[in-house]
């Protein structure tokens, strides 16, 4: 089931969300056809985020690994299940305190929104990515949510890939703080909505109007579902073709890779600049 090219009546497409991992790099390597579909974004103006869960690394870290790759990403389209958390937690509890475990695209997400980093009685305990957990830090986290700070994950995710084979990530890690505490945390990254919101919110688009590309059925394409947009599943990454029947909610449409939305970007963009004409005219 590849991509087929949108109906005469489909509604307009002023602004795209693309996961990142999967679906335009794959183990730091660029996807063929990623390098031009952030090029046609860019070229026509369009408004755009690249999404990813990751917390490890800055937008500054991520255009640089990103850019190794030959895709040129601006940081101010780079948005992280860090600075969602980040975000999300300003929102709730401004000027707030945490105790993190993390690495740097956390901790400078946090810092940068206004979070005093302690360990003494922190409002929140905030779990993140990273390649180096620790026994004492996990240890303190699980202490600290005993006595009653606040259980905040940035991203569900179980496992994560390597060179070497599969990694545990933030997920398992929560899985074990739970387990010993009894506490369920809250996740922000995808699935919740609420990450693709808030990237929807910095670039001030519509939902109705927008499109998620992943290549996950059970993050992206569901998140993208319940926040109201449109979806693109590719086969680059972990859904494979023969999965997809399996989930009780479909995508939109299935591309083979992001190398077939390169047309789409410009075709739909047409029907916005059309649908901006008539407006103006009524």
């Amino acid at each position: 089931m590849a991509i087929s090219a949108p109906p005469a009546d489909a509604p307009f497409v002023d602004a795209w969300l693309t996961d990142m991992d999967g679906v335009l790099v794959h183990e730091e390597q660029a996807i063929p056809g990623a390098a031009d579909f952030i090029a046609a974004l860019r070229g026509s103006g369009v408004r755009y985020q690249v999404l990813t869960n990751n917390s490890i690394y800055t937008p500054r870290d991520l255009r640089a690994r990103l850019l190794h790759s030959g895709i040129d990403v601006p940081e101010e389209a780079i948005w992280t299940s860090a600075l969602a958390t980040a975000t999300f937690l300003a929102e709730q509890r401004p000027h707030g305190s945490a105790f993190v475990v993390g690495e740097a695209g956390l901790t400078t997400a946090l810092h940068e929104a206004g979070y005093t980093m302690t360990p003494r009685d922190p409002d929140y305990v905030v779990l993140g990515e990273t390649r180096t957990y620790s026994f004492e830090a996990i240890t303190a986290a699980i202490r600290l949510v005993e006595r009653g700070a606040r259980f905040i994950a940035t991203n569900p995710d179980v496992s994560g890939p390597s060179p070497q084979g599969t990694l545990p990530a933030t997920g398992s890690v929560a899985a074990l703080i739970t387990a010993a505490t009894g506490r369920q945390p809250y996740y922000v990254g995808k699935p919740n909505p609420l990450m693709m919101r808030t990237a929807l919110n910095r670039i001030e688009a519509h939902s109705e109007h927008t499109v998620m590309v992943g290549d996950r059925m059970d993050t992206d394409v569901i998140g993208g579902q319940e926040a109201g947009m449109r979806t693109v599943l590719v086969l680059t990454g972990s859904t494979s073709r023969d999965q997809v029947e399996t989930f009780p909610y479909r995508p939109t449409r299935v591309a083979d890779s992001i190398a077939d939305l390169v047309p789409l970007v410009t075709e739909r963009l047409r029907r916005s600049d059309q649908h901006e004409r008539l407006r103006r005219e009524d």
